[in-house]
């Protein structure tokens, strides 16, 4: 499968797509967009930003196409092996899932607007982009720039999806050695970059990282993060990059710099915890459908307590910044939802139907929120049952010995029986309170604070506050 994409009316938004698709040997082929991106559990509906859908041969003559679902179309080969899919994506979305088109910026998700053959998504693919602004090019694919274009190839249509691809005629770089890997930071956004520093604090934590697993997946890593004009702060993980959108960029750097530490380390972990420690359910991806699983609280809820954690374990956070950003996660929690019906498992299975929404009172919980307060928990169970010996990088290393490395998958099962191994015990209060529960885990989560040093409390006016523990 190979793609072309080509940058004319750039005022409008509109790029022009054509995707040409070899070896077809069936009468009638049905042609698929996808209708989500992994790294955001809900369905999309990417079909709503393209037009002028038409089917070709390659000698450019036309084929009958039907429309058959929402995002997906029969296409009459009419005996031709080779077809050629041609219509046009609006680009114009400005965070760091979607896709967008500016006079002197350019901005891919291949997930949001490349058509695929369900098939054909193992066969390497390649893809060209004709920008006339591609000076610097900020990408995990390997590539080859042209003077208006630049070429990309790519092991599969899983891995062309999950790169995310800036191009531009201005974006900082710097890039910096850990374990043996070269990992990239690209910025877009005219600001001064303090990069000494940065370079210093990333690598603490890229090198904490590495040390929990023993080794890193990728040759190379490349950290791409555009500053928006207004408020923002979202980050997607990807194979061997991240995408991160902060803003307003009128701030000066130092003050998106706990941001940017938190976010970073936050999508460095995805690297090991869902890109390859991955819930079976997800291997591979349906790009077409919702794809459920229960384990989303291991995947987002693991990681986003790791990422603050590491912070402060690598010293990159002092003690007041991780107290402040994890204060923030148990005020999330406990004054929105320590009370919700709905259990982490539950939770997690229904991000598809409204888990990136307010929704309706006390119902569900945040598989982020609740889900990093678990981790913490089982950090301190493990802790417990082990003497201190044992904690919750040995069940990390486990999950990437037996699932991560191999590529595997886990199940839930899988899951419980990495944790009860780790800990030499049973562990069924823990999975049916904290993680198949509903009750409040208010003592739980302030038993377990209490072992690595902070004190949670309520204020006057019931918010959670958490402080470091002045030991006598």
């Amino acid at each position: 499968m190979n793609y072309k994409i080509i940058c004319e009316e750039i005022d409008s938004k509109y790029l022009s797509i054509s995707a040409l698709f070899e070896n077809v040997n069936k009468n009638s082929q049905t042609i698929q967009l996808p209708a989500w991106r992994p790294g955001r559990y809900e369905i999309q509906n990417f079909a709503q930003f393209i037009r002028k859908v038409q089917a070709f041969s390659s000698e450019g003559s036309p084929l009958e196409m039907k429309k058959v679902s929402k995002d997906s179309w029969s296409v009459q080969t009419a005996g031709n092996e080779k077809i050629r899919i041609e219509y046009e994506f609006y680009a114009d979305i400005q965070n760091a899932g979607g896709s967008y088109i500016d006079k002197k910026f350019f901005y891919l998700n291949p997930i949001n607007c490349l058509v695929y053959i369900e098939e054909k998504q193992n066969e390497a693919c390649e893809l060209e982009i004709e920008f006339k602004h591609n000076k610097d090019v900020a990408c995990g694919l390997t590539h080859v720039k042209n003077k208006n274009s630049t070429h990309f190839k790519a092991s599969s249509f899983h891995d062309l999806v999950d790169s995310p691809i800036m191009i531009s005629d201005k974006i900082q770089h710097q890039s910096y050695e850990a374990s043996g890997c070269t990992f990239h930071i690209w910025i877009k956004g005219n600001t001064e970059i303090q990069f000494e520093q940065l370079i210093e604090d990333f690598k603490k934590f890229t090198e904490e990282q590495i040390n929990i697993f023993g080794e890193f997946p990728e040759p190379e890593y490349h950290f791409m993060l555009w500053l928006m004009p207004t408020a923002f702060y979202h980050g997607v993980e990807h194979r061997n990059s991240t995408m991160m959108t902060l803003g307003p960029i009128s701030q000066p750097f130092e003050e998106f710099y706990t941001e940017i530490l938190s976010l970073a380390s936050h999508e460095l972990f995805h690297t090991w915890n869902v890109k390859r420690i991955r819930p079976i359910e997800l291997m591979p991806y349906d790009y077409s459908r919702e794809n459920y699983f229960e384990t989303c609280f291991v995947a987002e809820g693991l990681t986003t307590f790791y990422g603050d954690w590491i912070l402060f374990r690598s010293n990159a956070f002092s003690q007041d910044q991780f107290t402040k950003e994890f204060e923030a996660t148990l005020r999330r929690h406990f004054e929105n939802a320590d009370t919700a019906s709905e259990s982490l498992l539950q939770s997690s299975y229904d991000l598809w139907l409204d888990g990136y929404k307010k929704g309706i009172p006390d119902r569900k919980v945040s598989v982020y929120h609740k889900g990093a307060i678990a981790a913490l928990i089982l950090h301190h169970e493990i802790q417990m049952a082990t003497k201190n010996t044992k904690g919750l990088d040995d069940i990390m290393k486990s999950l990437w010995d037996k699932h991560g490395k191999p590529f595997i998958g886990y199940s839930l099962k899988d899951y419980i029986e990495i944790c009860e191994d780790i800990a030499g015990v049973g562990l069924s209060h823990y999975f049916e309170k904290i993680i198949a529960g509903s009750e409040s885990i208010w003592d739980e989560t302030q038993a377990a604070l209490s072992h690595i040093g902070f004190k949670l409390s309520k204020s006057r006016e019931g918010y959670a506050r958490l402080a470091p523990q002045l030991k006598s």
